[in-house]
């Protein structure tokens, strides 16, 4: 387990590098993909260890420690936070796999892993392995990344078809240069696109086994305390992005209040006008609001994972609404700023505009969604079933 020695120091290298990344926030957007600074400074850092395995070199950072480092490279730069999210949650997905597979992806102790859940691939049986063909949009970190996983659908002897992830170093891909976004456009999640690549059986894993930590041939199994439910630990870094955007646009908001009057008024001074101070308190306690949700999921999951248990699937409903509710917070928070932002907030060089249009972009994931995320938790609070294996 990450001691939090560590972690204070990992926090506290990053905090270091937030004016940095905050500075190449404009650069990022504009060539569609983080600057390469941003990945040198996050890895010297050890944001890149936070999910690694002790035994492989690595911190072995628990889901709250690497939500809070998640969170602070946010601050920084929403798109930098989403693949660090992104890289450190999929890092952790690698240890699912054999141990054969995690010898693979883990040797030095740092690599970066990125994922994309949606199907979009089929996967042929040959001997020692699977044929992967297939293209996968929205594939957030896979320029910078290692490894990919990438689900896939295999069709069995009887007729039946199952969804599989594998498990493909990046280099045996072709990324397209098709990312042209309004929001996150740093994070550079273009199509990957894997024709005939071979794919050792060690390297492909059930996603219905994944979801319930359940695969086999690891020695890491049992009460481990890094045996998530892998929906819930996912969804603990995304909130934790969010959490991370609102406070930089918090933070941003405050610098450029000294000296601002409000136009067409007698304020010279927003700062003193009643209705600010309002929106600011409101800001604030959205963001803490948040932080708040997130300890009571990640005690949940940190709980079931030391006893070498999954949540139940309530839990894991009850997760889905309040990660969904915690995003909402946090980009209600990051709306309210800018509203009272005034008209050069809009200008590309103010950073505050680019949190905003991010934190809206991303608050449009399917796994975020308010209404979805909302439905599932209310429907296990009346004690109906969850409506959906995704949990």
């Amino acid at each position: 387990m990450g001691s939090q020695e560590e972690l204070e120091t990992v926090l506290d290298a990053v905090r270091d590098v937030v004016p940095a990344l905050r500075g190449n926030g404009q650069e990022a957007e504009e060539r569609r993909w983080i600057p390469e600074e941003n990945i040198h400074l996050l890895e010297k850092a050890g944001v890149f260890r936070a999910a690694v395995p002790r035994k492989y070199g690595g911190l072995d950072f628990d889901v709250a420690q690497q939500a809070r480092v998640i969170s602070e490279v946010a601050r920084g730069c929403p798109s930098t936070g989403w693949l660090a999210m992104v890289w450190l949650t999929s890092t952790w997905a690698a240890t699912l796999y054999p141990d054969q597979a995690q010898d693979e992806v883990f040797t030095g102790g740092s690599t970066r892993v990125s994922i994309v859940f949606a199907p979009t691939g089929t996967l042929e049986p040959v001997e020692g392995g699977y044929r992967l063909d297939g293209a996968w949009r929205f594939n957030s970190g896979v320029r910078g990344a290692d490894w990919d996983l990438l689900a896939a659908m295999v069709k069995r002897p009887d007729g039946t078809e199952e969804e599989l992830v594998a498990l493909v170093p990046t280099d045996e891909l072709t990324i397209a240069d098709d990312w042209r976004v309004s929001s996150g456009a740093g994070t550079g999640s273009s199509t990957s696109t894997a024709t005939n690549v071979f794919v050792p059986a060690h390297r492909v894993v059930s996603l219905e086994e994944a979801m319930e930590s359940a695969t086999g041939e690891r020695s890491n199994t049992g009460a481990t305390g890094r045996n998530y439910g892998l929906l819930g630990y996912v969804l603990s870094g995304v909130a934790a992005t969010f959490i991370g955007i609102a406070r930089g646009a918090y933070e941003l908001f405050l610098e450029r209040l000294p000296g601002r009057g409000i136009t067409y008024t007698e304020w010279t001074e927003q700062s003193l006008h009643p209705v600010t101070q309002l929106q600011v308190a409101t800001a604030a306690n959205k963001i803490d609001a948040a932080v708040a949700l997130s300890d009571r999921w990640q005690e949940v999951l940190q709980r079931a994972a030391d006893a070498g248990e999954q949540p139940t699937y309530e839990q894991k409903a009850i997760i889905r609404g309040r990660t969904a509710y915690a995003a909402q917070m946090c980009k209600e928070a990051v709306e309210e700023l800018f509203a009272a932002s005034g008209g050069s907030v809009i200008r590309s060089d103010v950073a505050l505009q680019r949190f905003h249009r991010d934190i809206q972009g991303f608050s449009l994931h399917a796994l975020v969604q308010l209404g979805a995320n909302l439905e599932v938790q209310g429907r296990v609070l009346m004690g109906k079933e969850p409506g959906t294996y995704f949990l």
